[in-house]
């Protein structure tokens, strides 16, 4: 008797796999929708700020880049800016693609198109100070680190972790 062939079928990933970090998994579905929107690097969304300073940042957005099909660059980076600031935003055209064409490291964008809309930023809400002191033995470590806002990100972590309920578990601990 023959011995009958079975159909060959594809491998299946066994489900679930190795854990993801949401770090690994969030610049992925950013990106797809990034780019959508004509965006390569979204960065350059999240950097504006950066890229062509406080005072022209604070009356424009970047809403898309579009590049001819099949190209990288000479794009046009089309930018929401606030009514009032249109013509100020006309005449800094040049300073601003050069900036963007800095950050990208090559001539990608040619051509600044500019609407008017509402150019709206979420103002950060300021953190109630905790006014519990912190530790002595946190607080020793933490007076050698000389950038100031890390020394202070540190130090109300520090007493989160001081004054937290001994119940809770400690993100990072195995039990």
């Amino acid at each position: 008797m023959a011995k009958d062939k079975q159909p060959s079928r594809p491998i299946e990933r066994p489900r679930g796999g190795p854990a993801k970090s949401v770090a690994e998994l969030v610049p992925g579905v950013g990106q797809a929708a990034f780019k959508r929107f004509g965006f390569i690097q979204s960065s350059v969304v999240s950097r504006w700020r950066e890229i062509v300073g406080e005072k022209y940042a604070d009356v424009s957005a970047p809403e898309s880049i579009r590049f001819p099909q099949g190209k990288k660059s000479d794009g046009t980076l089309t930018l929401v800016v606030e009514r009032a600031f249109g013509p100020m935003m006309q005449h800094v055209q040049p300073v601003i693609m050069e900036r963007v064409n800095r950050f990208f490291g090559y001539p990608a964008v040619a051509r600044i198109t500019l609407k008017t809309g509402d150019v709206r930023r979420a103002q950060p809400r300021p953190a109630k100070p905790d006014l519990r002191p912190v530790p002595a033995e946190l607080g020793d470590s933490l007076r050698e680190i000389a950038d100031p806002e890390l020394r202070a990100v540190l130090t109300s972590l520090a007493q989160g972790v001081a004054n937290a309920p001994s119940g809770l578990p400690i993100l990072g601990k195995v039990r």
